[in-house]
């Protein structure tokens, strides 16, 4: 009759406290706790400042092909100073000089992408006032109404040819590290989110078994009592209800701080989080080829082979076109005007300003530097050819493997949710046996064990599913579900 009663109080326990229950708290998803890591992470912010940074670097240098418009002025310029005058019978005087200098100056700028050099026209007023003792004031004017000038450090490199390979890449380049950025994101965010769930679920399992072994102890001292089980059998019994009361205090604290963790990534201001237990996704095939083209077509690594290579050929063209032979050309062409008698008079007669200066250096002997820096850039743009083609069989390597890896995943998945069914039917069917008194504790304790590492190793299976997926999105930027690229639009404005 008491085997009865204690039987009916088991199945009442384990319908009222079922595996997987949950308190009060906010529930939250795999796909939600990832779009929130999206917009309220720290990795989010990070990711947003270096893709903004780049973006107005880039802005910055567009802006340099375009005319640059620009006024100074020197508003007044003062200065006080003794000079030493010959007099007519010979004798030196010394007289305090005053000097104050105005002027302004309107310039006009426009670098020249084809030739490397930059174009300039300016317009410029100085008015120089001049004073001392014994000495008259003199004002002075000078008008120069335009003055048009080219320069260019050297003739034989052009730094604005290279900029205009090598920026837009870095902008590319930007954009879909930014993507990558996110996928990252989602995929720390699910490592976190798994982290957590199984944590939960452990939880769940070490309260539940507690339950379960607190109700079963009592039961095994009542047969003890009258006999019908040994002291041995008595003592496992209290042996697993206390690992079992260890166990839900151990697992408290790692769930309090993979909780905490988990709500700081997601900016939540709540840490009480209930994880729902995502769903495999719908089965799809991933092709190699098709793998391999979309990773070459969107990844970031691509356009960063080309970058860098460009980067080690630029200085070494730099080296090479600056240390044989440096050519520096100045040109100068315009129009001004002088007068010490009024401002009105300054706008007249203009004379010519013009003039052309060539710079001509040739090392004669240097002891080998500029030999040496050529024979090190070239070296250095070999090792970077070279470590190209390595990083890129790594990256056609790390994509053929991962395809593979989802095909096999989605089978490991499938098997370990089958095992966990079944070990948990086992495991319910051998603790009925045991209330019954049919199966000894040992064969009970064995059925929890693998029932408890059957949920394990399907939580485990689960989080390799989906961190699978958010791989495979980050290392192609391409969604097979939804069959189409990933791009900053689909992030910034989603």
């Amino acid at each position: 009759m008491n085997n009865k009663k204690n039987m009916k109080k088991i199945l009442l326990l384990l319908l009222i406290c079922p595996l997987f229950a949950i308190g009060q708290s906010k529930k939250i998803s795999l796909k939600e706790a990832i779009i929130l890591s999206q917009k309220k992470s720290p990795d989010y912010e990070s990711a947003v400042n270096r893709f903004r940074s780049s973006y107005w670097r880039f802005r910055n240098y567009k802006a340099g092909f375009l005319p640059q418009v620009r006024l100074n002025s020197t508003i007044p310029r003062y200065s006080e100073q003794i000079d030493q005058v010959t007099q007519p019978d010979g004798s030196v005087t010394p007289i305090n000089r005053n000097i104050i200098d105005t002027d302004v100056r309107l310039f006009i700028s426009q670098n020249v992408g084809f030739t490397g050099g930059t174009f300039s026209v300016s317009s410029s007023l100085n008015r120089n006032r001049n004073s001392g003792t014994n000495t008259p004031t003199r004002i002075n004017y000078n008008y120069t109404p335009y003055s048009i000038r080219y320069t260019q450090n050297s003739l034989f490199y052009n730094r604005f040819k290279w900029d205009r390979k090598i920026e837009p890449l870095l902008n590319e380049e930007s954009q879909r590290n930014f993507v990558e950025s996110m996928e990252n994101i989602s995929l720390r965010s699910c490592s976190r989110y798994f982290s957590l769930l199984k944590l939960q679920i452990q939880s769940k399992i070490a309260k539940a078994n507690f339950a379960n072994s607190d109700t079963l102890y009592k039961i095994s001292k009542g047969r003890f009592n009258s006999g019908k089980i040994a002291e041995n059998d008595l003592l496992r019994m209290e042996l697993r209800y206390l690992n079992a009361k260890n166990e839900v205090t151990n697992s408290a604290i790692s769930l309090k701080k993979a909780s905490q963790d988990l709500a700081l990534f997601l900016g939540l201001e709540t840490e009480n989080l209930e994880l729902e237990i995502p769903k495999s996704l719908e089965l799809f095939d991933v092709d190699l080829s098709k793998a391999l083209s979309e990773a070459k077509s969107n990844r970031k690594s691509v356009i960063e082979f080309r970058r860098r290579r460009l980067q080690a050929e630029k200085e070494l063209a730099r080296i090479k076109g600056t240390n044989k032979l440096n050519l520096t050309l100045n040109a100068n062409f315009g129009r001004s005007s002088t007068s010490s008698t009024g401002l009105d008079d300054v706008f007249g007669d203009y004379a010519k300003q013009q003039g052309v200066m060539l710079q001509l250096g040739i090392p004669i002997f240097d002891w080998g530097v500029s030999k040496s820096a050529r024979r090190v850039a070239q070296a250095d743009l070999d090792l970077i050819n070279t470590n190209i083609k390595q990083d890129k069989r790594n990256f056609e390597q790390e994509i053929e493997l991962h395809v593979l890896n989802w095909s096999n995943q989605r089978n490991l998945l499938s098997i370990s949710k089958k095992a966990q069914e079944i070990a948990i039917k086992s495991y319910e069917i051998t603790q009925k046996r045991y209330v019954l008194g049919k199966v000894q504790i040992t064969d009970l304790n064995i059925s929890l064990q693998e029932k408890d590492q059957a949920i394990v190793t399907y939580l485990n299976s689960l989080e390799r599913f989906w961190r699978d997926y958010y791989t495979l999105r980050r290392l192609t930027l391409f969604d097979f579900i939804t069959n189409k690229k990933i791009t900053t639009e689909d992030i910034l404005f989603d």
